[in-house]
């Protein structure tokens, strides 16, 4: 697979899955991130800004932001509530 630097365009940043084992070429001025690691080691559950591999933990987590136990973001000064009802749960392969 090949990579053109203007592949993006200004500001864009696409996005590429690539399996095990395959080869990239990046051409001259292109920029990349590269993520991996292991695959998880099972289902993660999701709600509103939690992610965890325990709902316990999810649980627990809506309570102390409801609750404003979470540290305050520095420089921030908007509190932004915990809702009602999150997104519909994503499906991820």
């Amino acid at each position: 697979m090949r990579l053109p630097a203007d592949s993006a365009g200004p500001g864009a940043s696409p996005e590429l899955i690539l399996l095990a084992r395959r080869r990239v070429v990046l051409e001259a001025n292109a920029r990349s991130r590269l993520l991996g690691g292991e695959p998880a080691d099972g289902p993660r559950h999701i709600w509103w800004n939690f992610v965890s591999s325990s709902a316990a933990r999810i649980n627990a987590a809506r309570a102390d932001w409801k609750a404003g136990r979470f540290g305050m973001v520095p420089g921030e000064t908007e509190f932004i509530p915990l809702p009602d009802q999150p997104a519909p749960p994503a499906n991820y392969p």
